[in-house]
């Protein structure tokens, strides 16, 4: 286990989001929602030998890292250094090689070109060295490689729920067309098909009731999340 001297410009979690983050909702309507989403875009025939998975949390994710992917290796990565503890119980049960790294995602001290895959699942708006974080990512995928990426958005974070049990750097936030942008210009290629933006019921400031009594979600709005998949030329 790699452990970096300074980690900075790191907002510590909430005594509730800790909390939350440790649960099923967040594992089975989050998580696994995501990488259901996400992985319908990547082609079957693939393999990945080596994933990162960029701001594990708890380490709950790398057990489905490892079911889904089937990597010879995981390299899980979070700021808190609490992450190996509770990653634990989750690495002692898996099958591949496990390298648990507590560092800022812009310095994950891997070598040039040693990553198939990132998964990066609600990180990006935890970070103030966003760019930074993106250009790491770049740096150790292979070419060919794929970033996996799905964030909530500007609009979500900044909603009076999640500022009163969340926390995050709210100078950071970005819409969803502003994290695409920000990622191509790191050189990922994202092709429009590779694109999702789900409207899912916690991203929502009612958390779905609406829709449950007869209601249609807007057609106009401001997109609450946003997941994609972009490859590295």
């Amino acid at each position: 286990m790699r452990k970096s001297s300074v980690v900075p410009d790191y907002v510590e979690e909430s005594a509730f989001g800790t909390w939350f983050l440790g649960t099923n909702i967040w594992y089975d309507h989050v998580v696994a929602a995501a990488l259901d989403d996400l992985t319908r875009f990547l082609p079957q025939d693939r393999t990945y030998p080596v994933v990162l998975d960029a701001g594990c949390g708890q380490g709950r994710s790398l057990k489905q890292l490892a079911e889904r992917f089937q990597p010879e290796r995981l390299v899980g990565v979070d700021a808190d250094p609490r992450m190996p503890a509770w990653a634990k119980p989750v690495v002692d049960e898996l099958a591949c090689e496990v390298d648990l790294r507590v560092s800022d995602a812009s310095d994950t001290g891997l070598p040039d070109a040693s990553v198939d895959l990132v998964f990066c699942h609600q990180t990006l708006h935890h970070l103030v060295r966003q760019e930074e974080a993106l250009a790491e990512w770049f740096r150790v995928l292979k070419p060919g490689g794929v970033l996996l990426f799905a964030e909530s958005t500007r609009k979500y974070i900044r909603s009076w729920m999640i500022r009163l049990l969340f926390r995050h750097p709210m100078d950071t936030q970005r819409t969803a067309e502003e994290y695409l942008t920000m990622t191509r210009a790191a050189g990922f290629t994202i092709p429009e098909h590779a694109i999702s933006l789900p409207y899912l019921w916690w991203s929502r400031w009612d958390l779905g009731t609406l829709e449950f009594w007869g209601f249609p979600p807007p057609k106009e709005r401001e997109e609450t999340l946003v997941n994609a998949v972009a490859w590295k030329p």
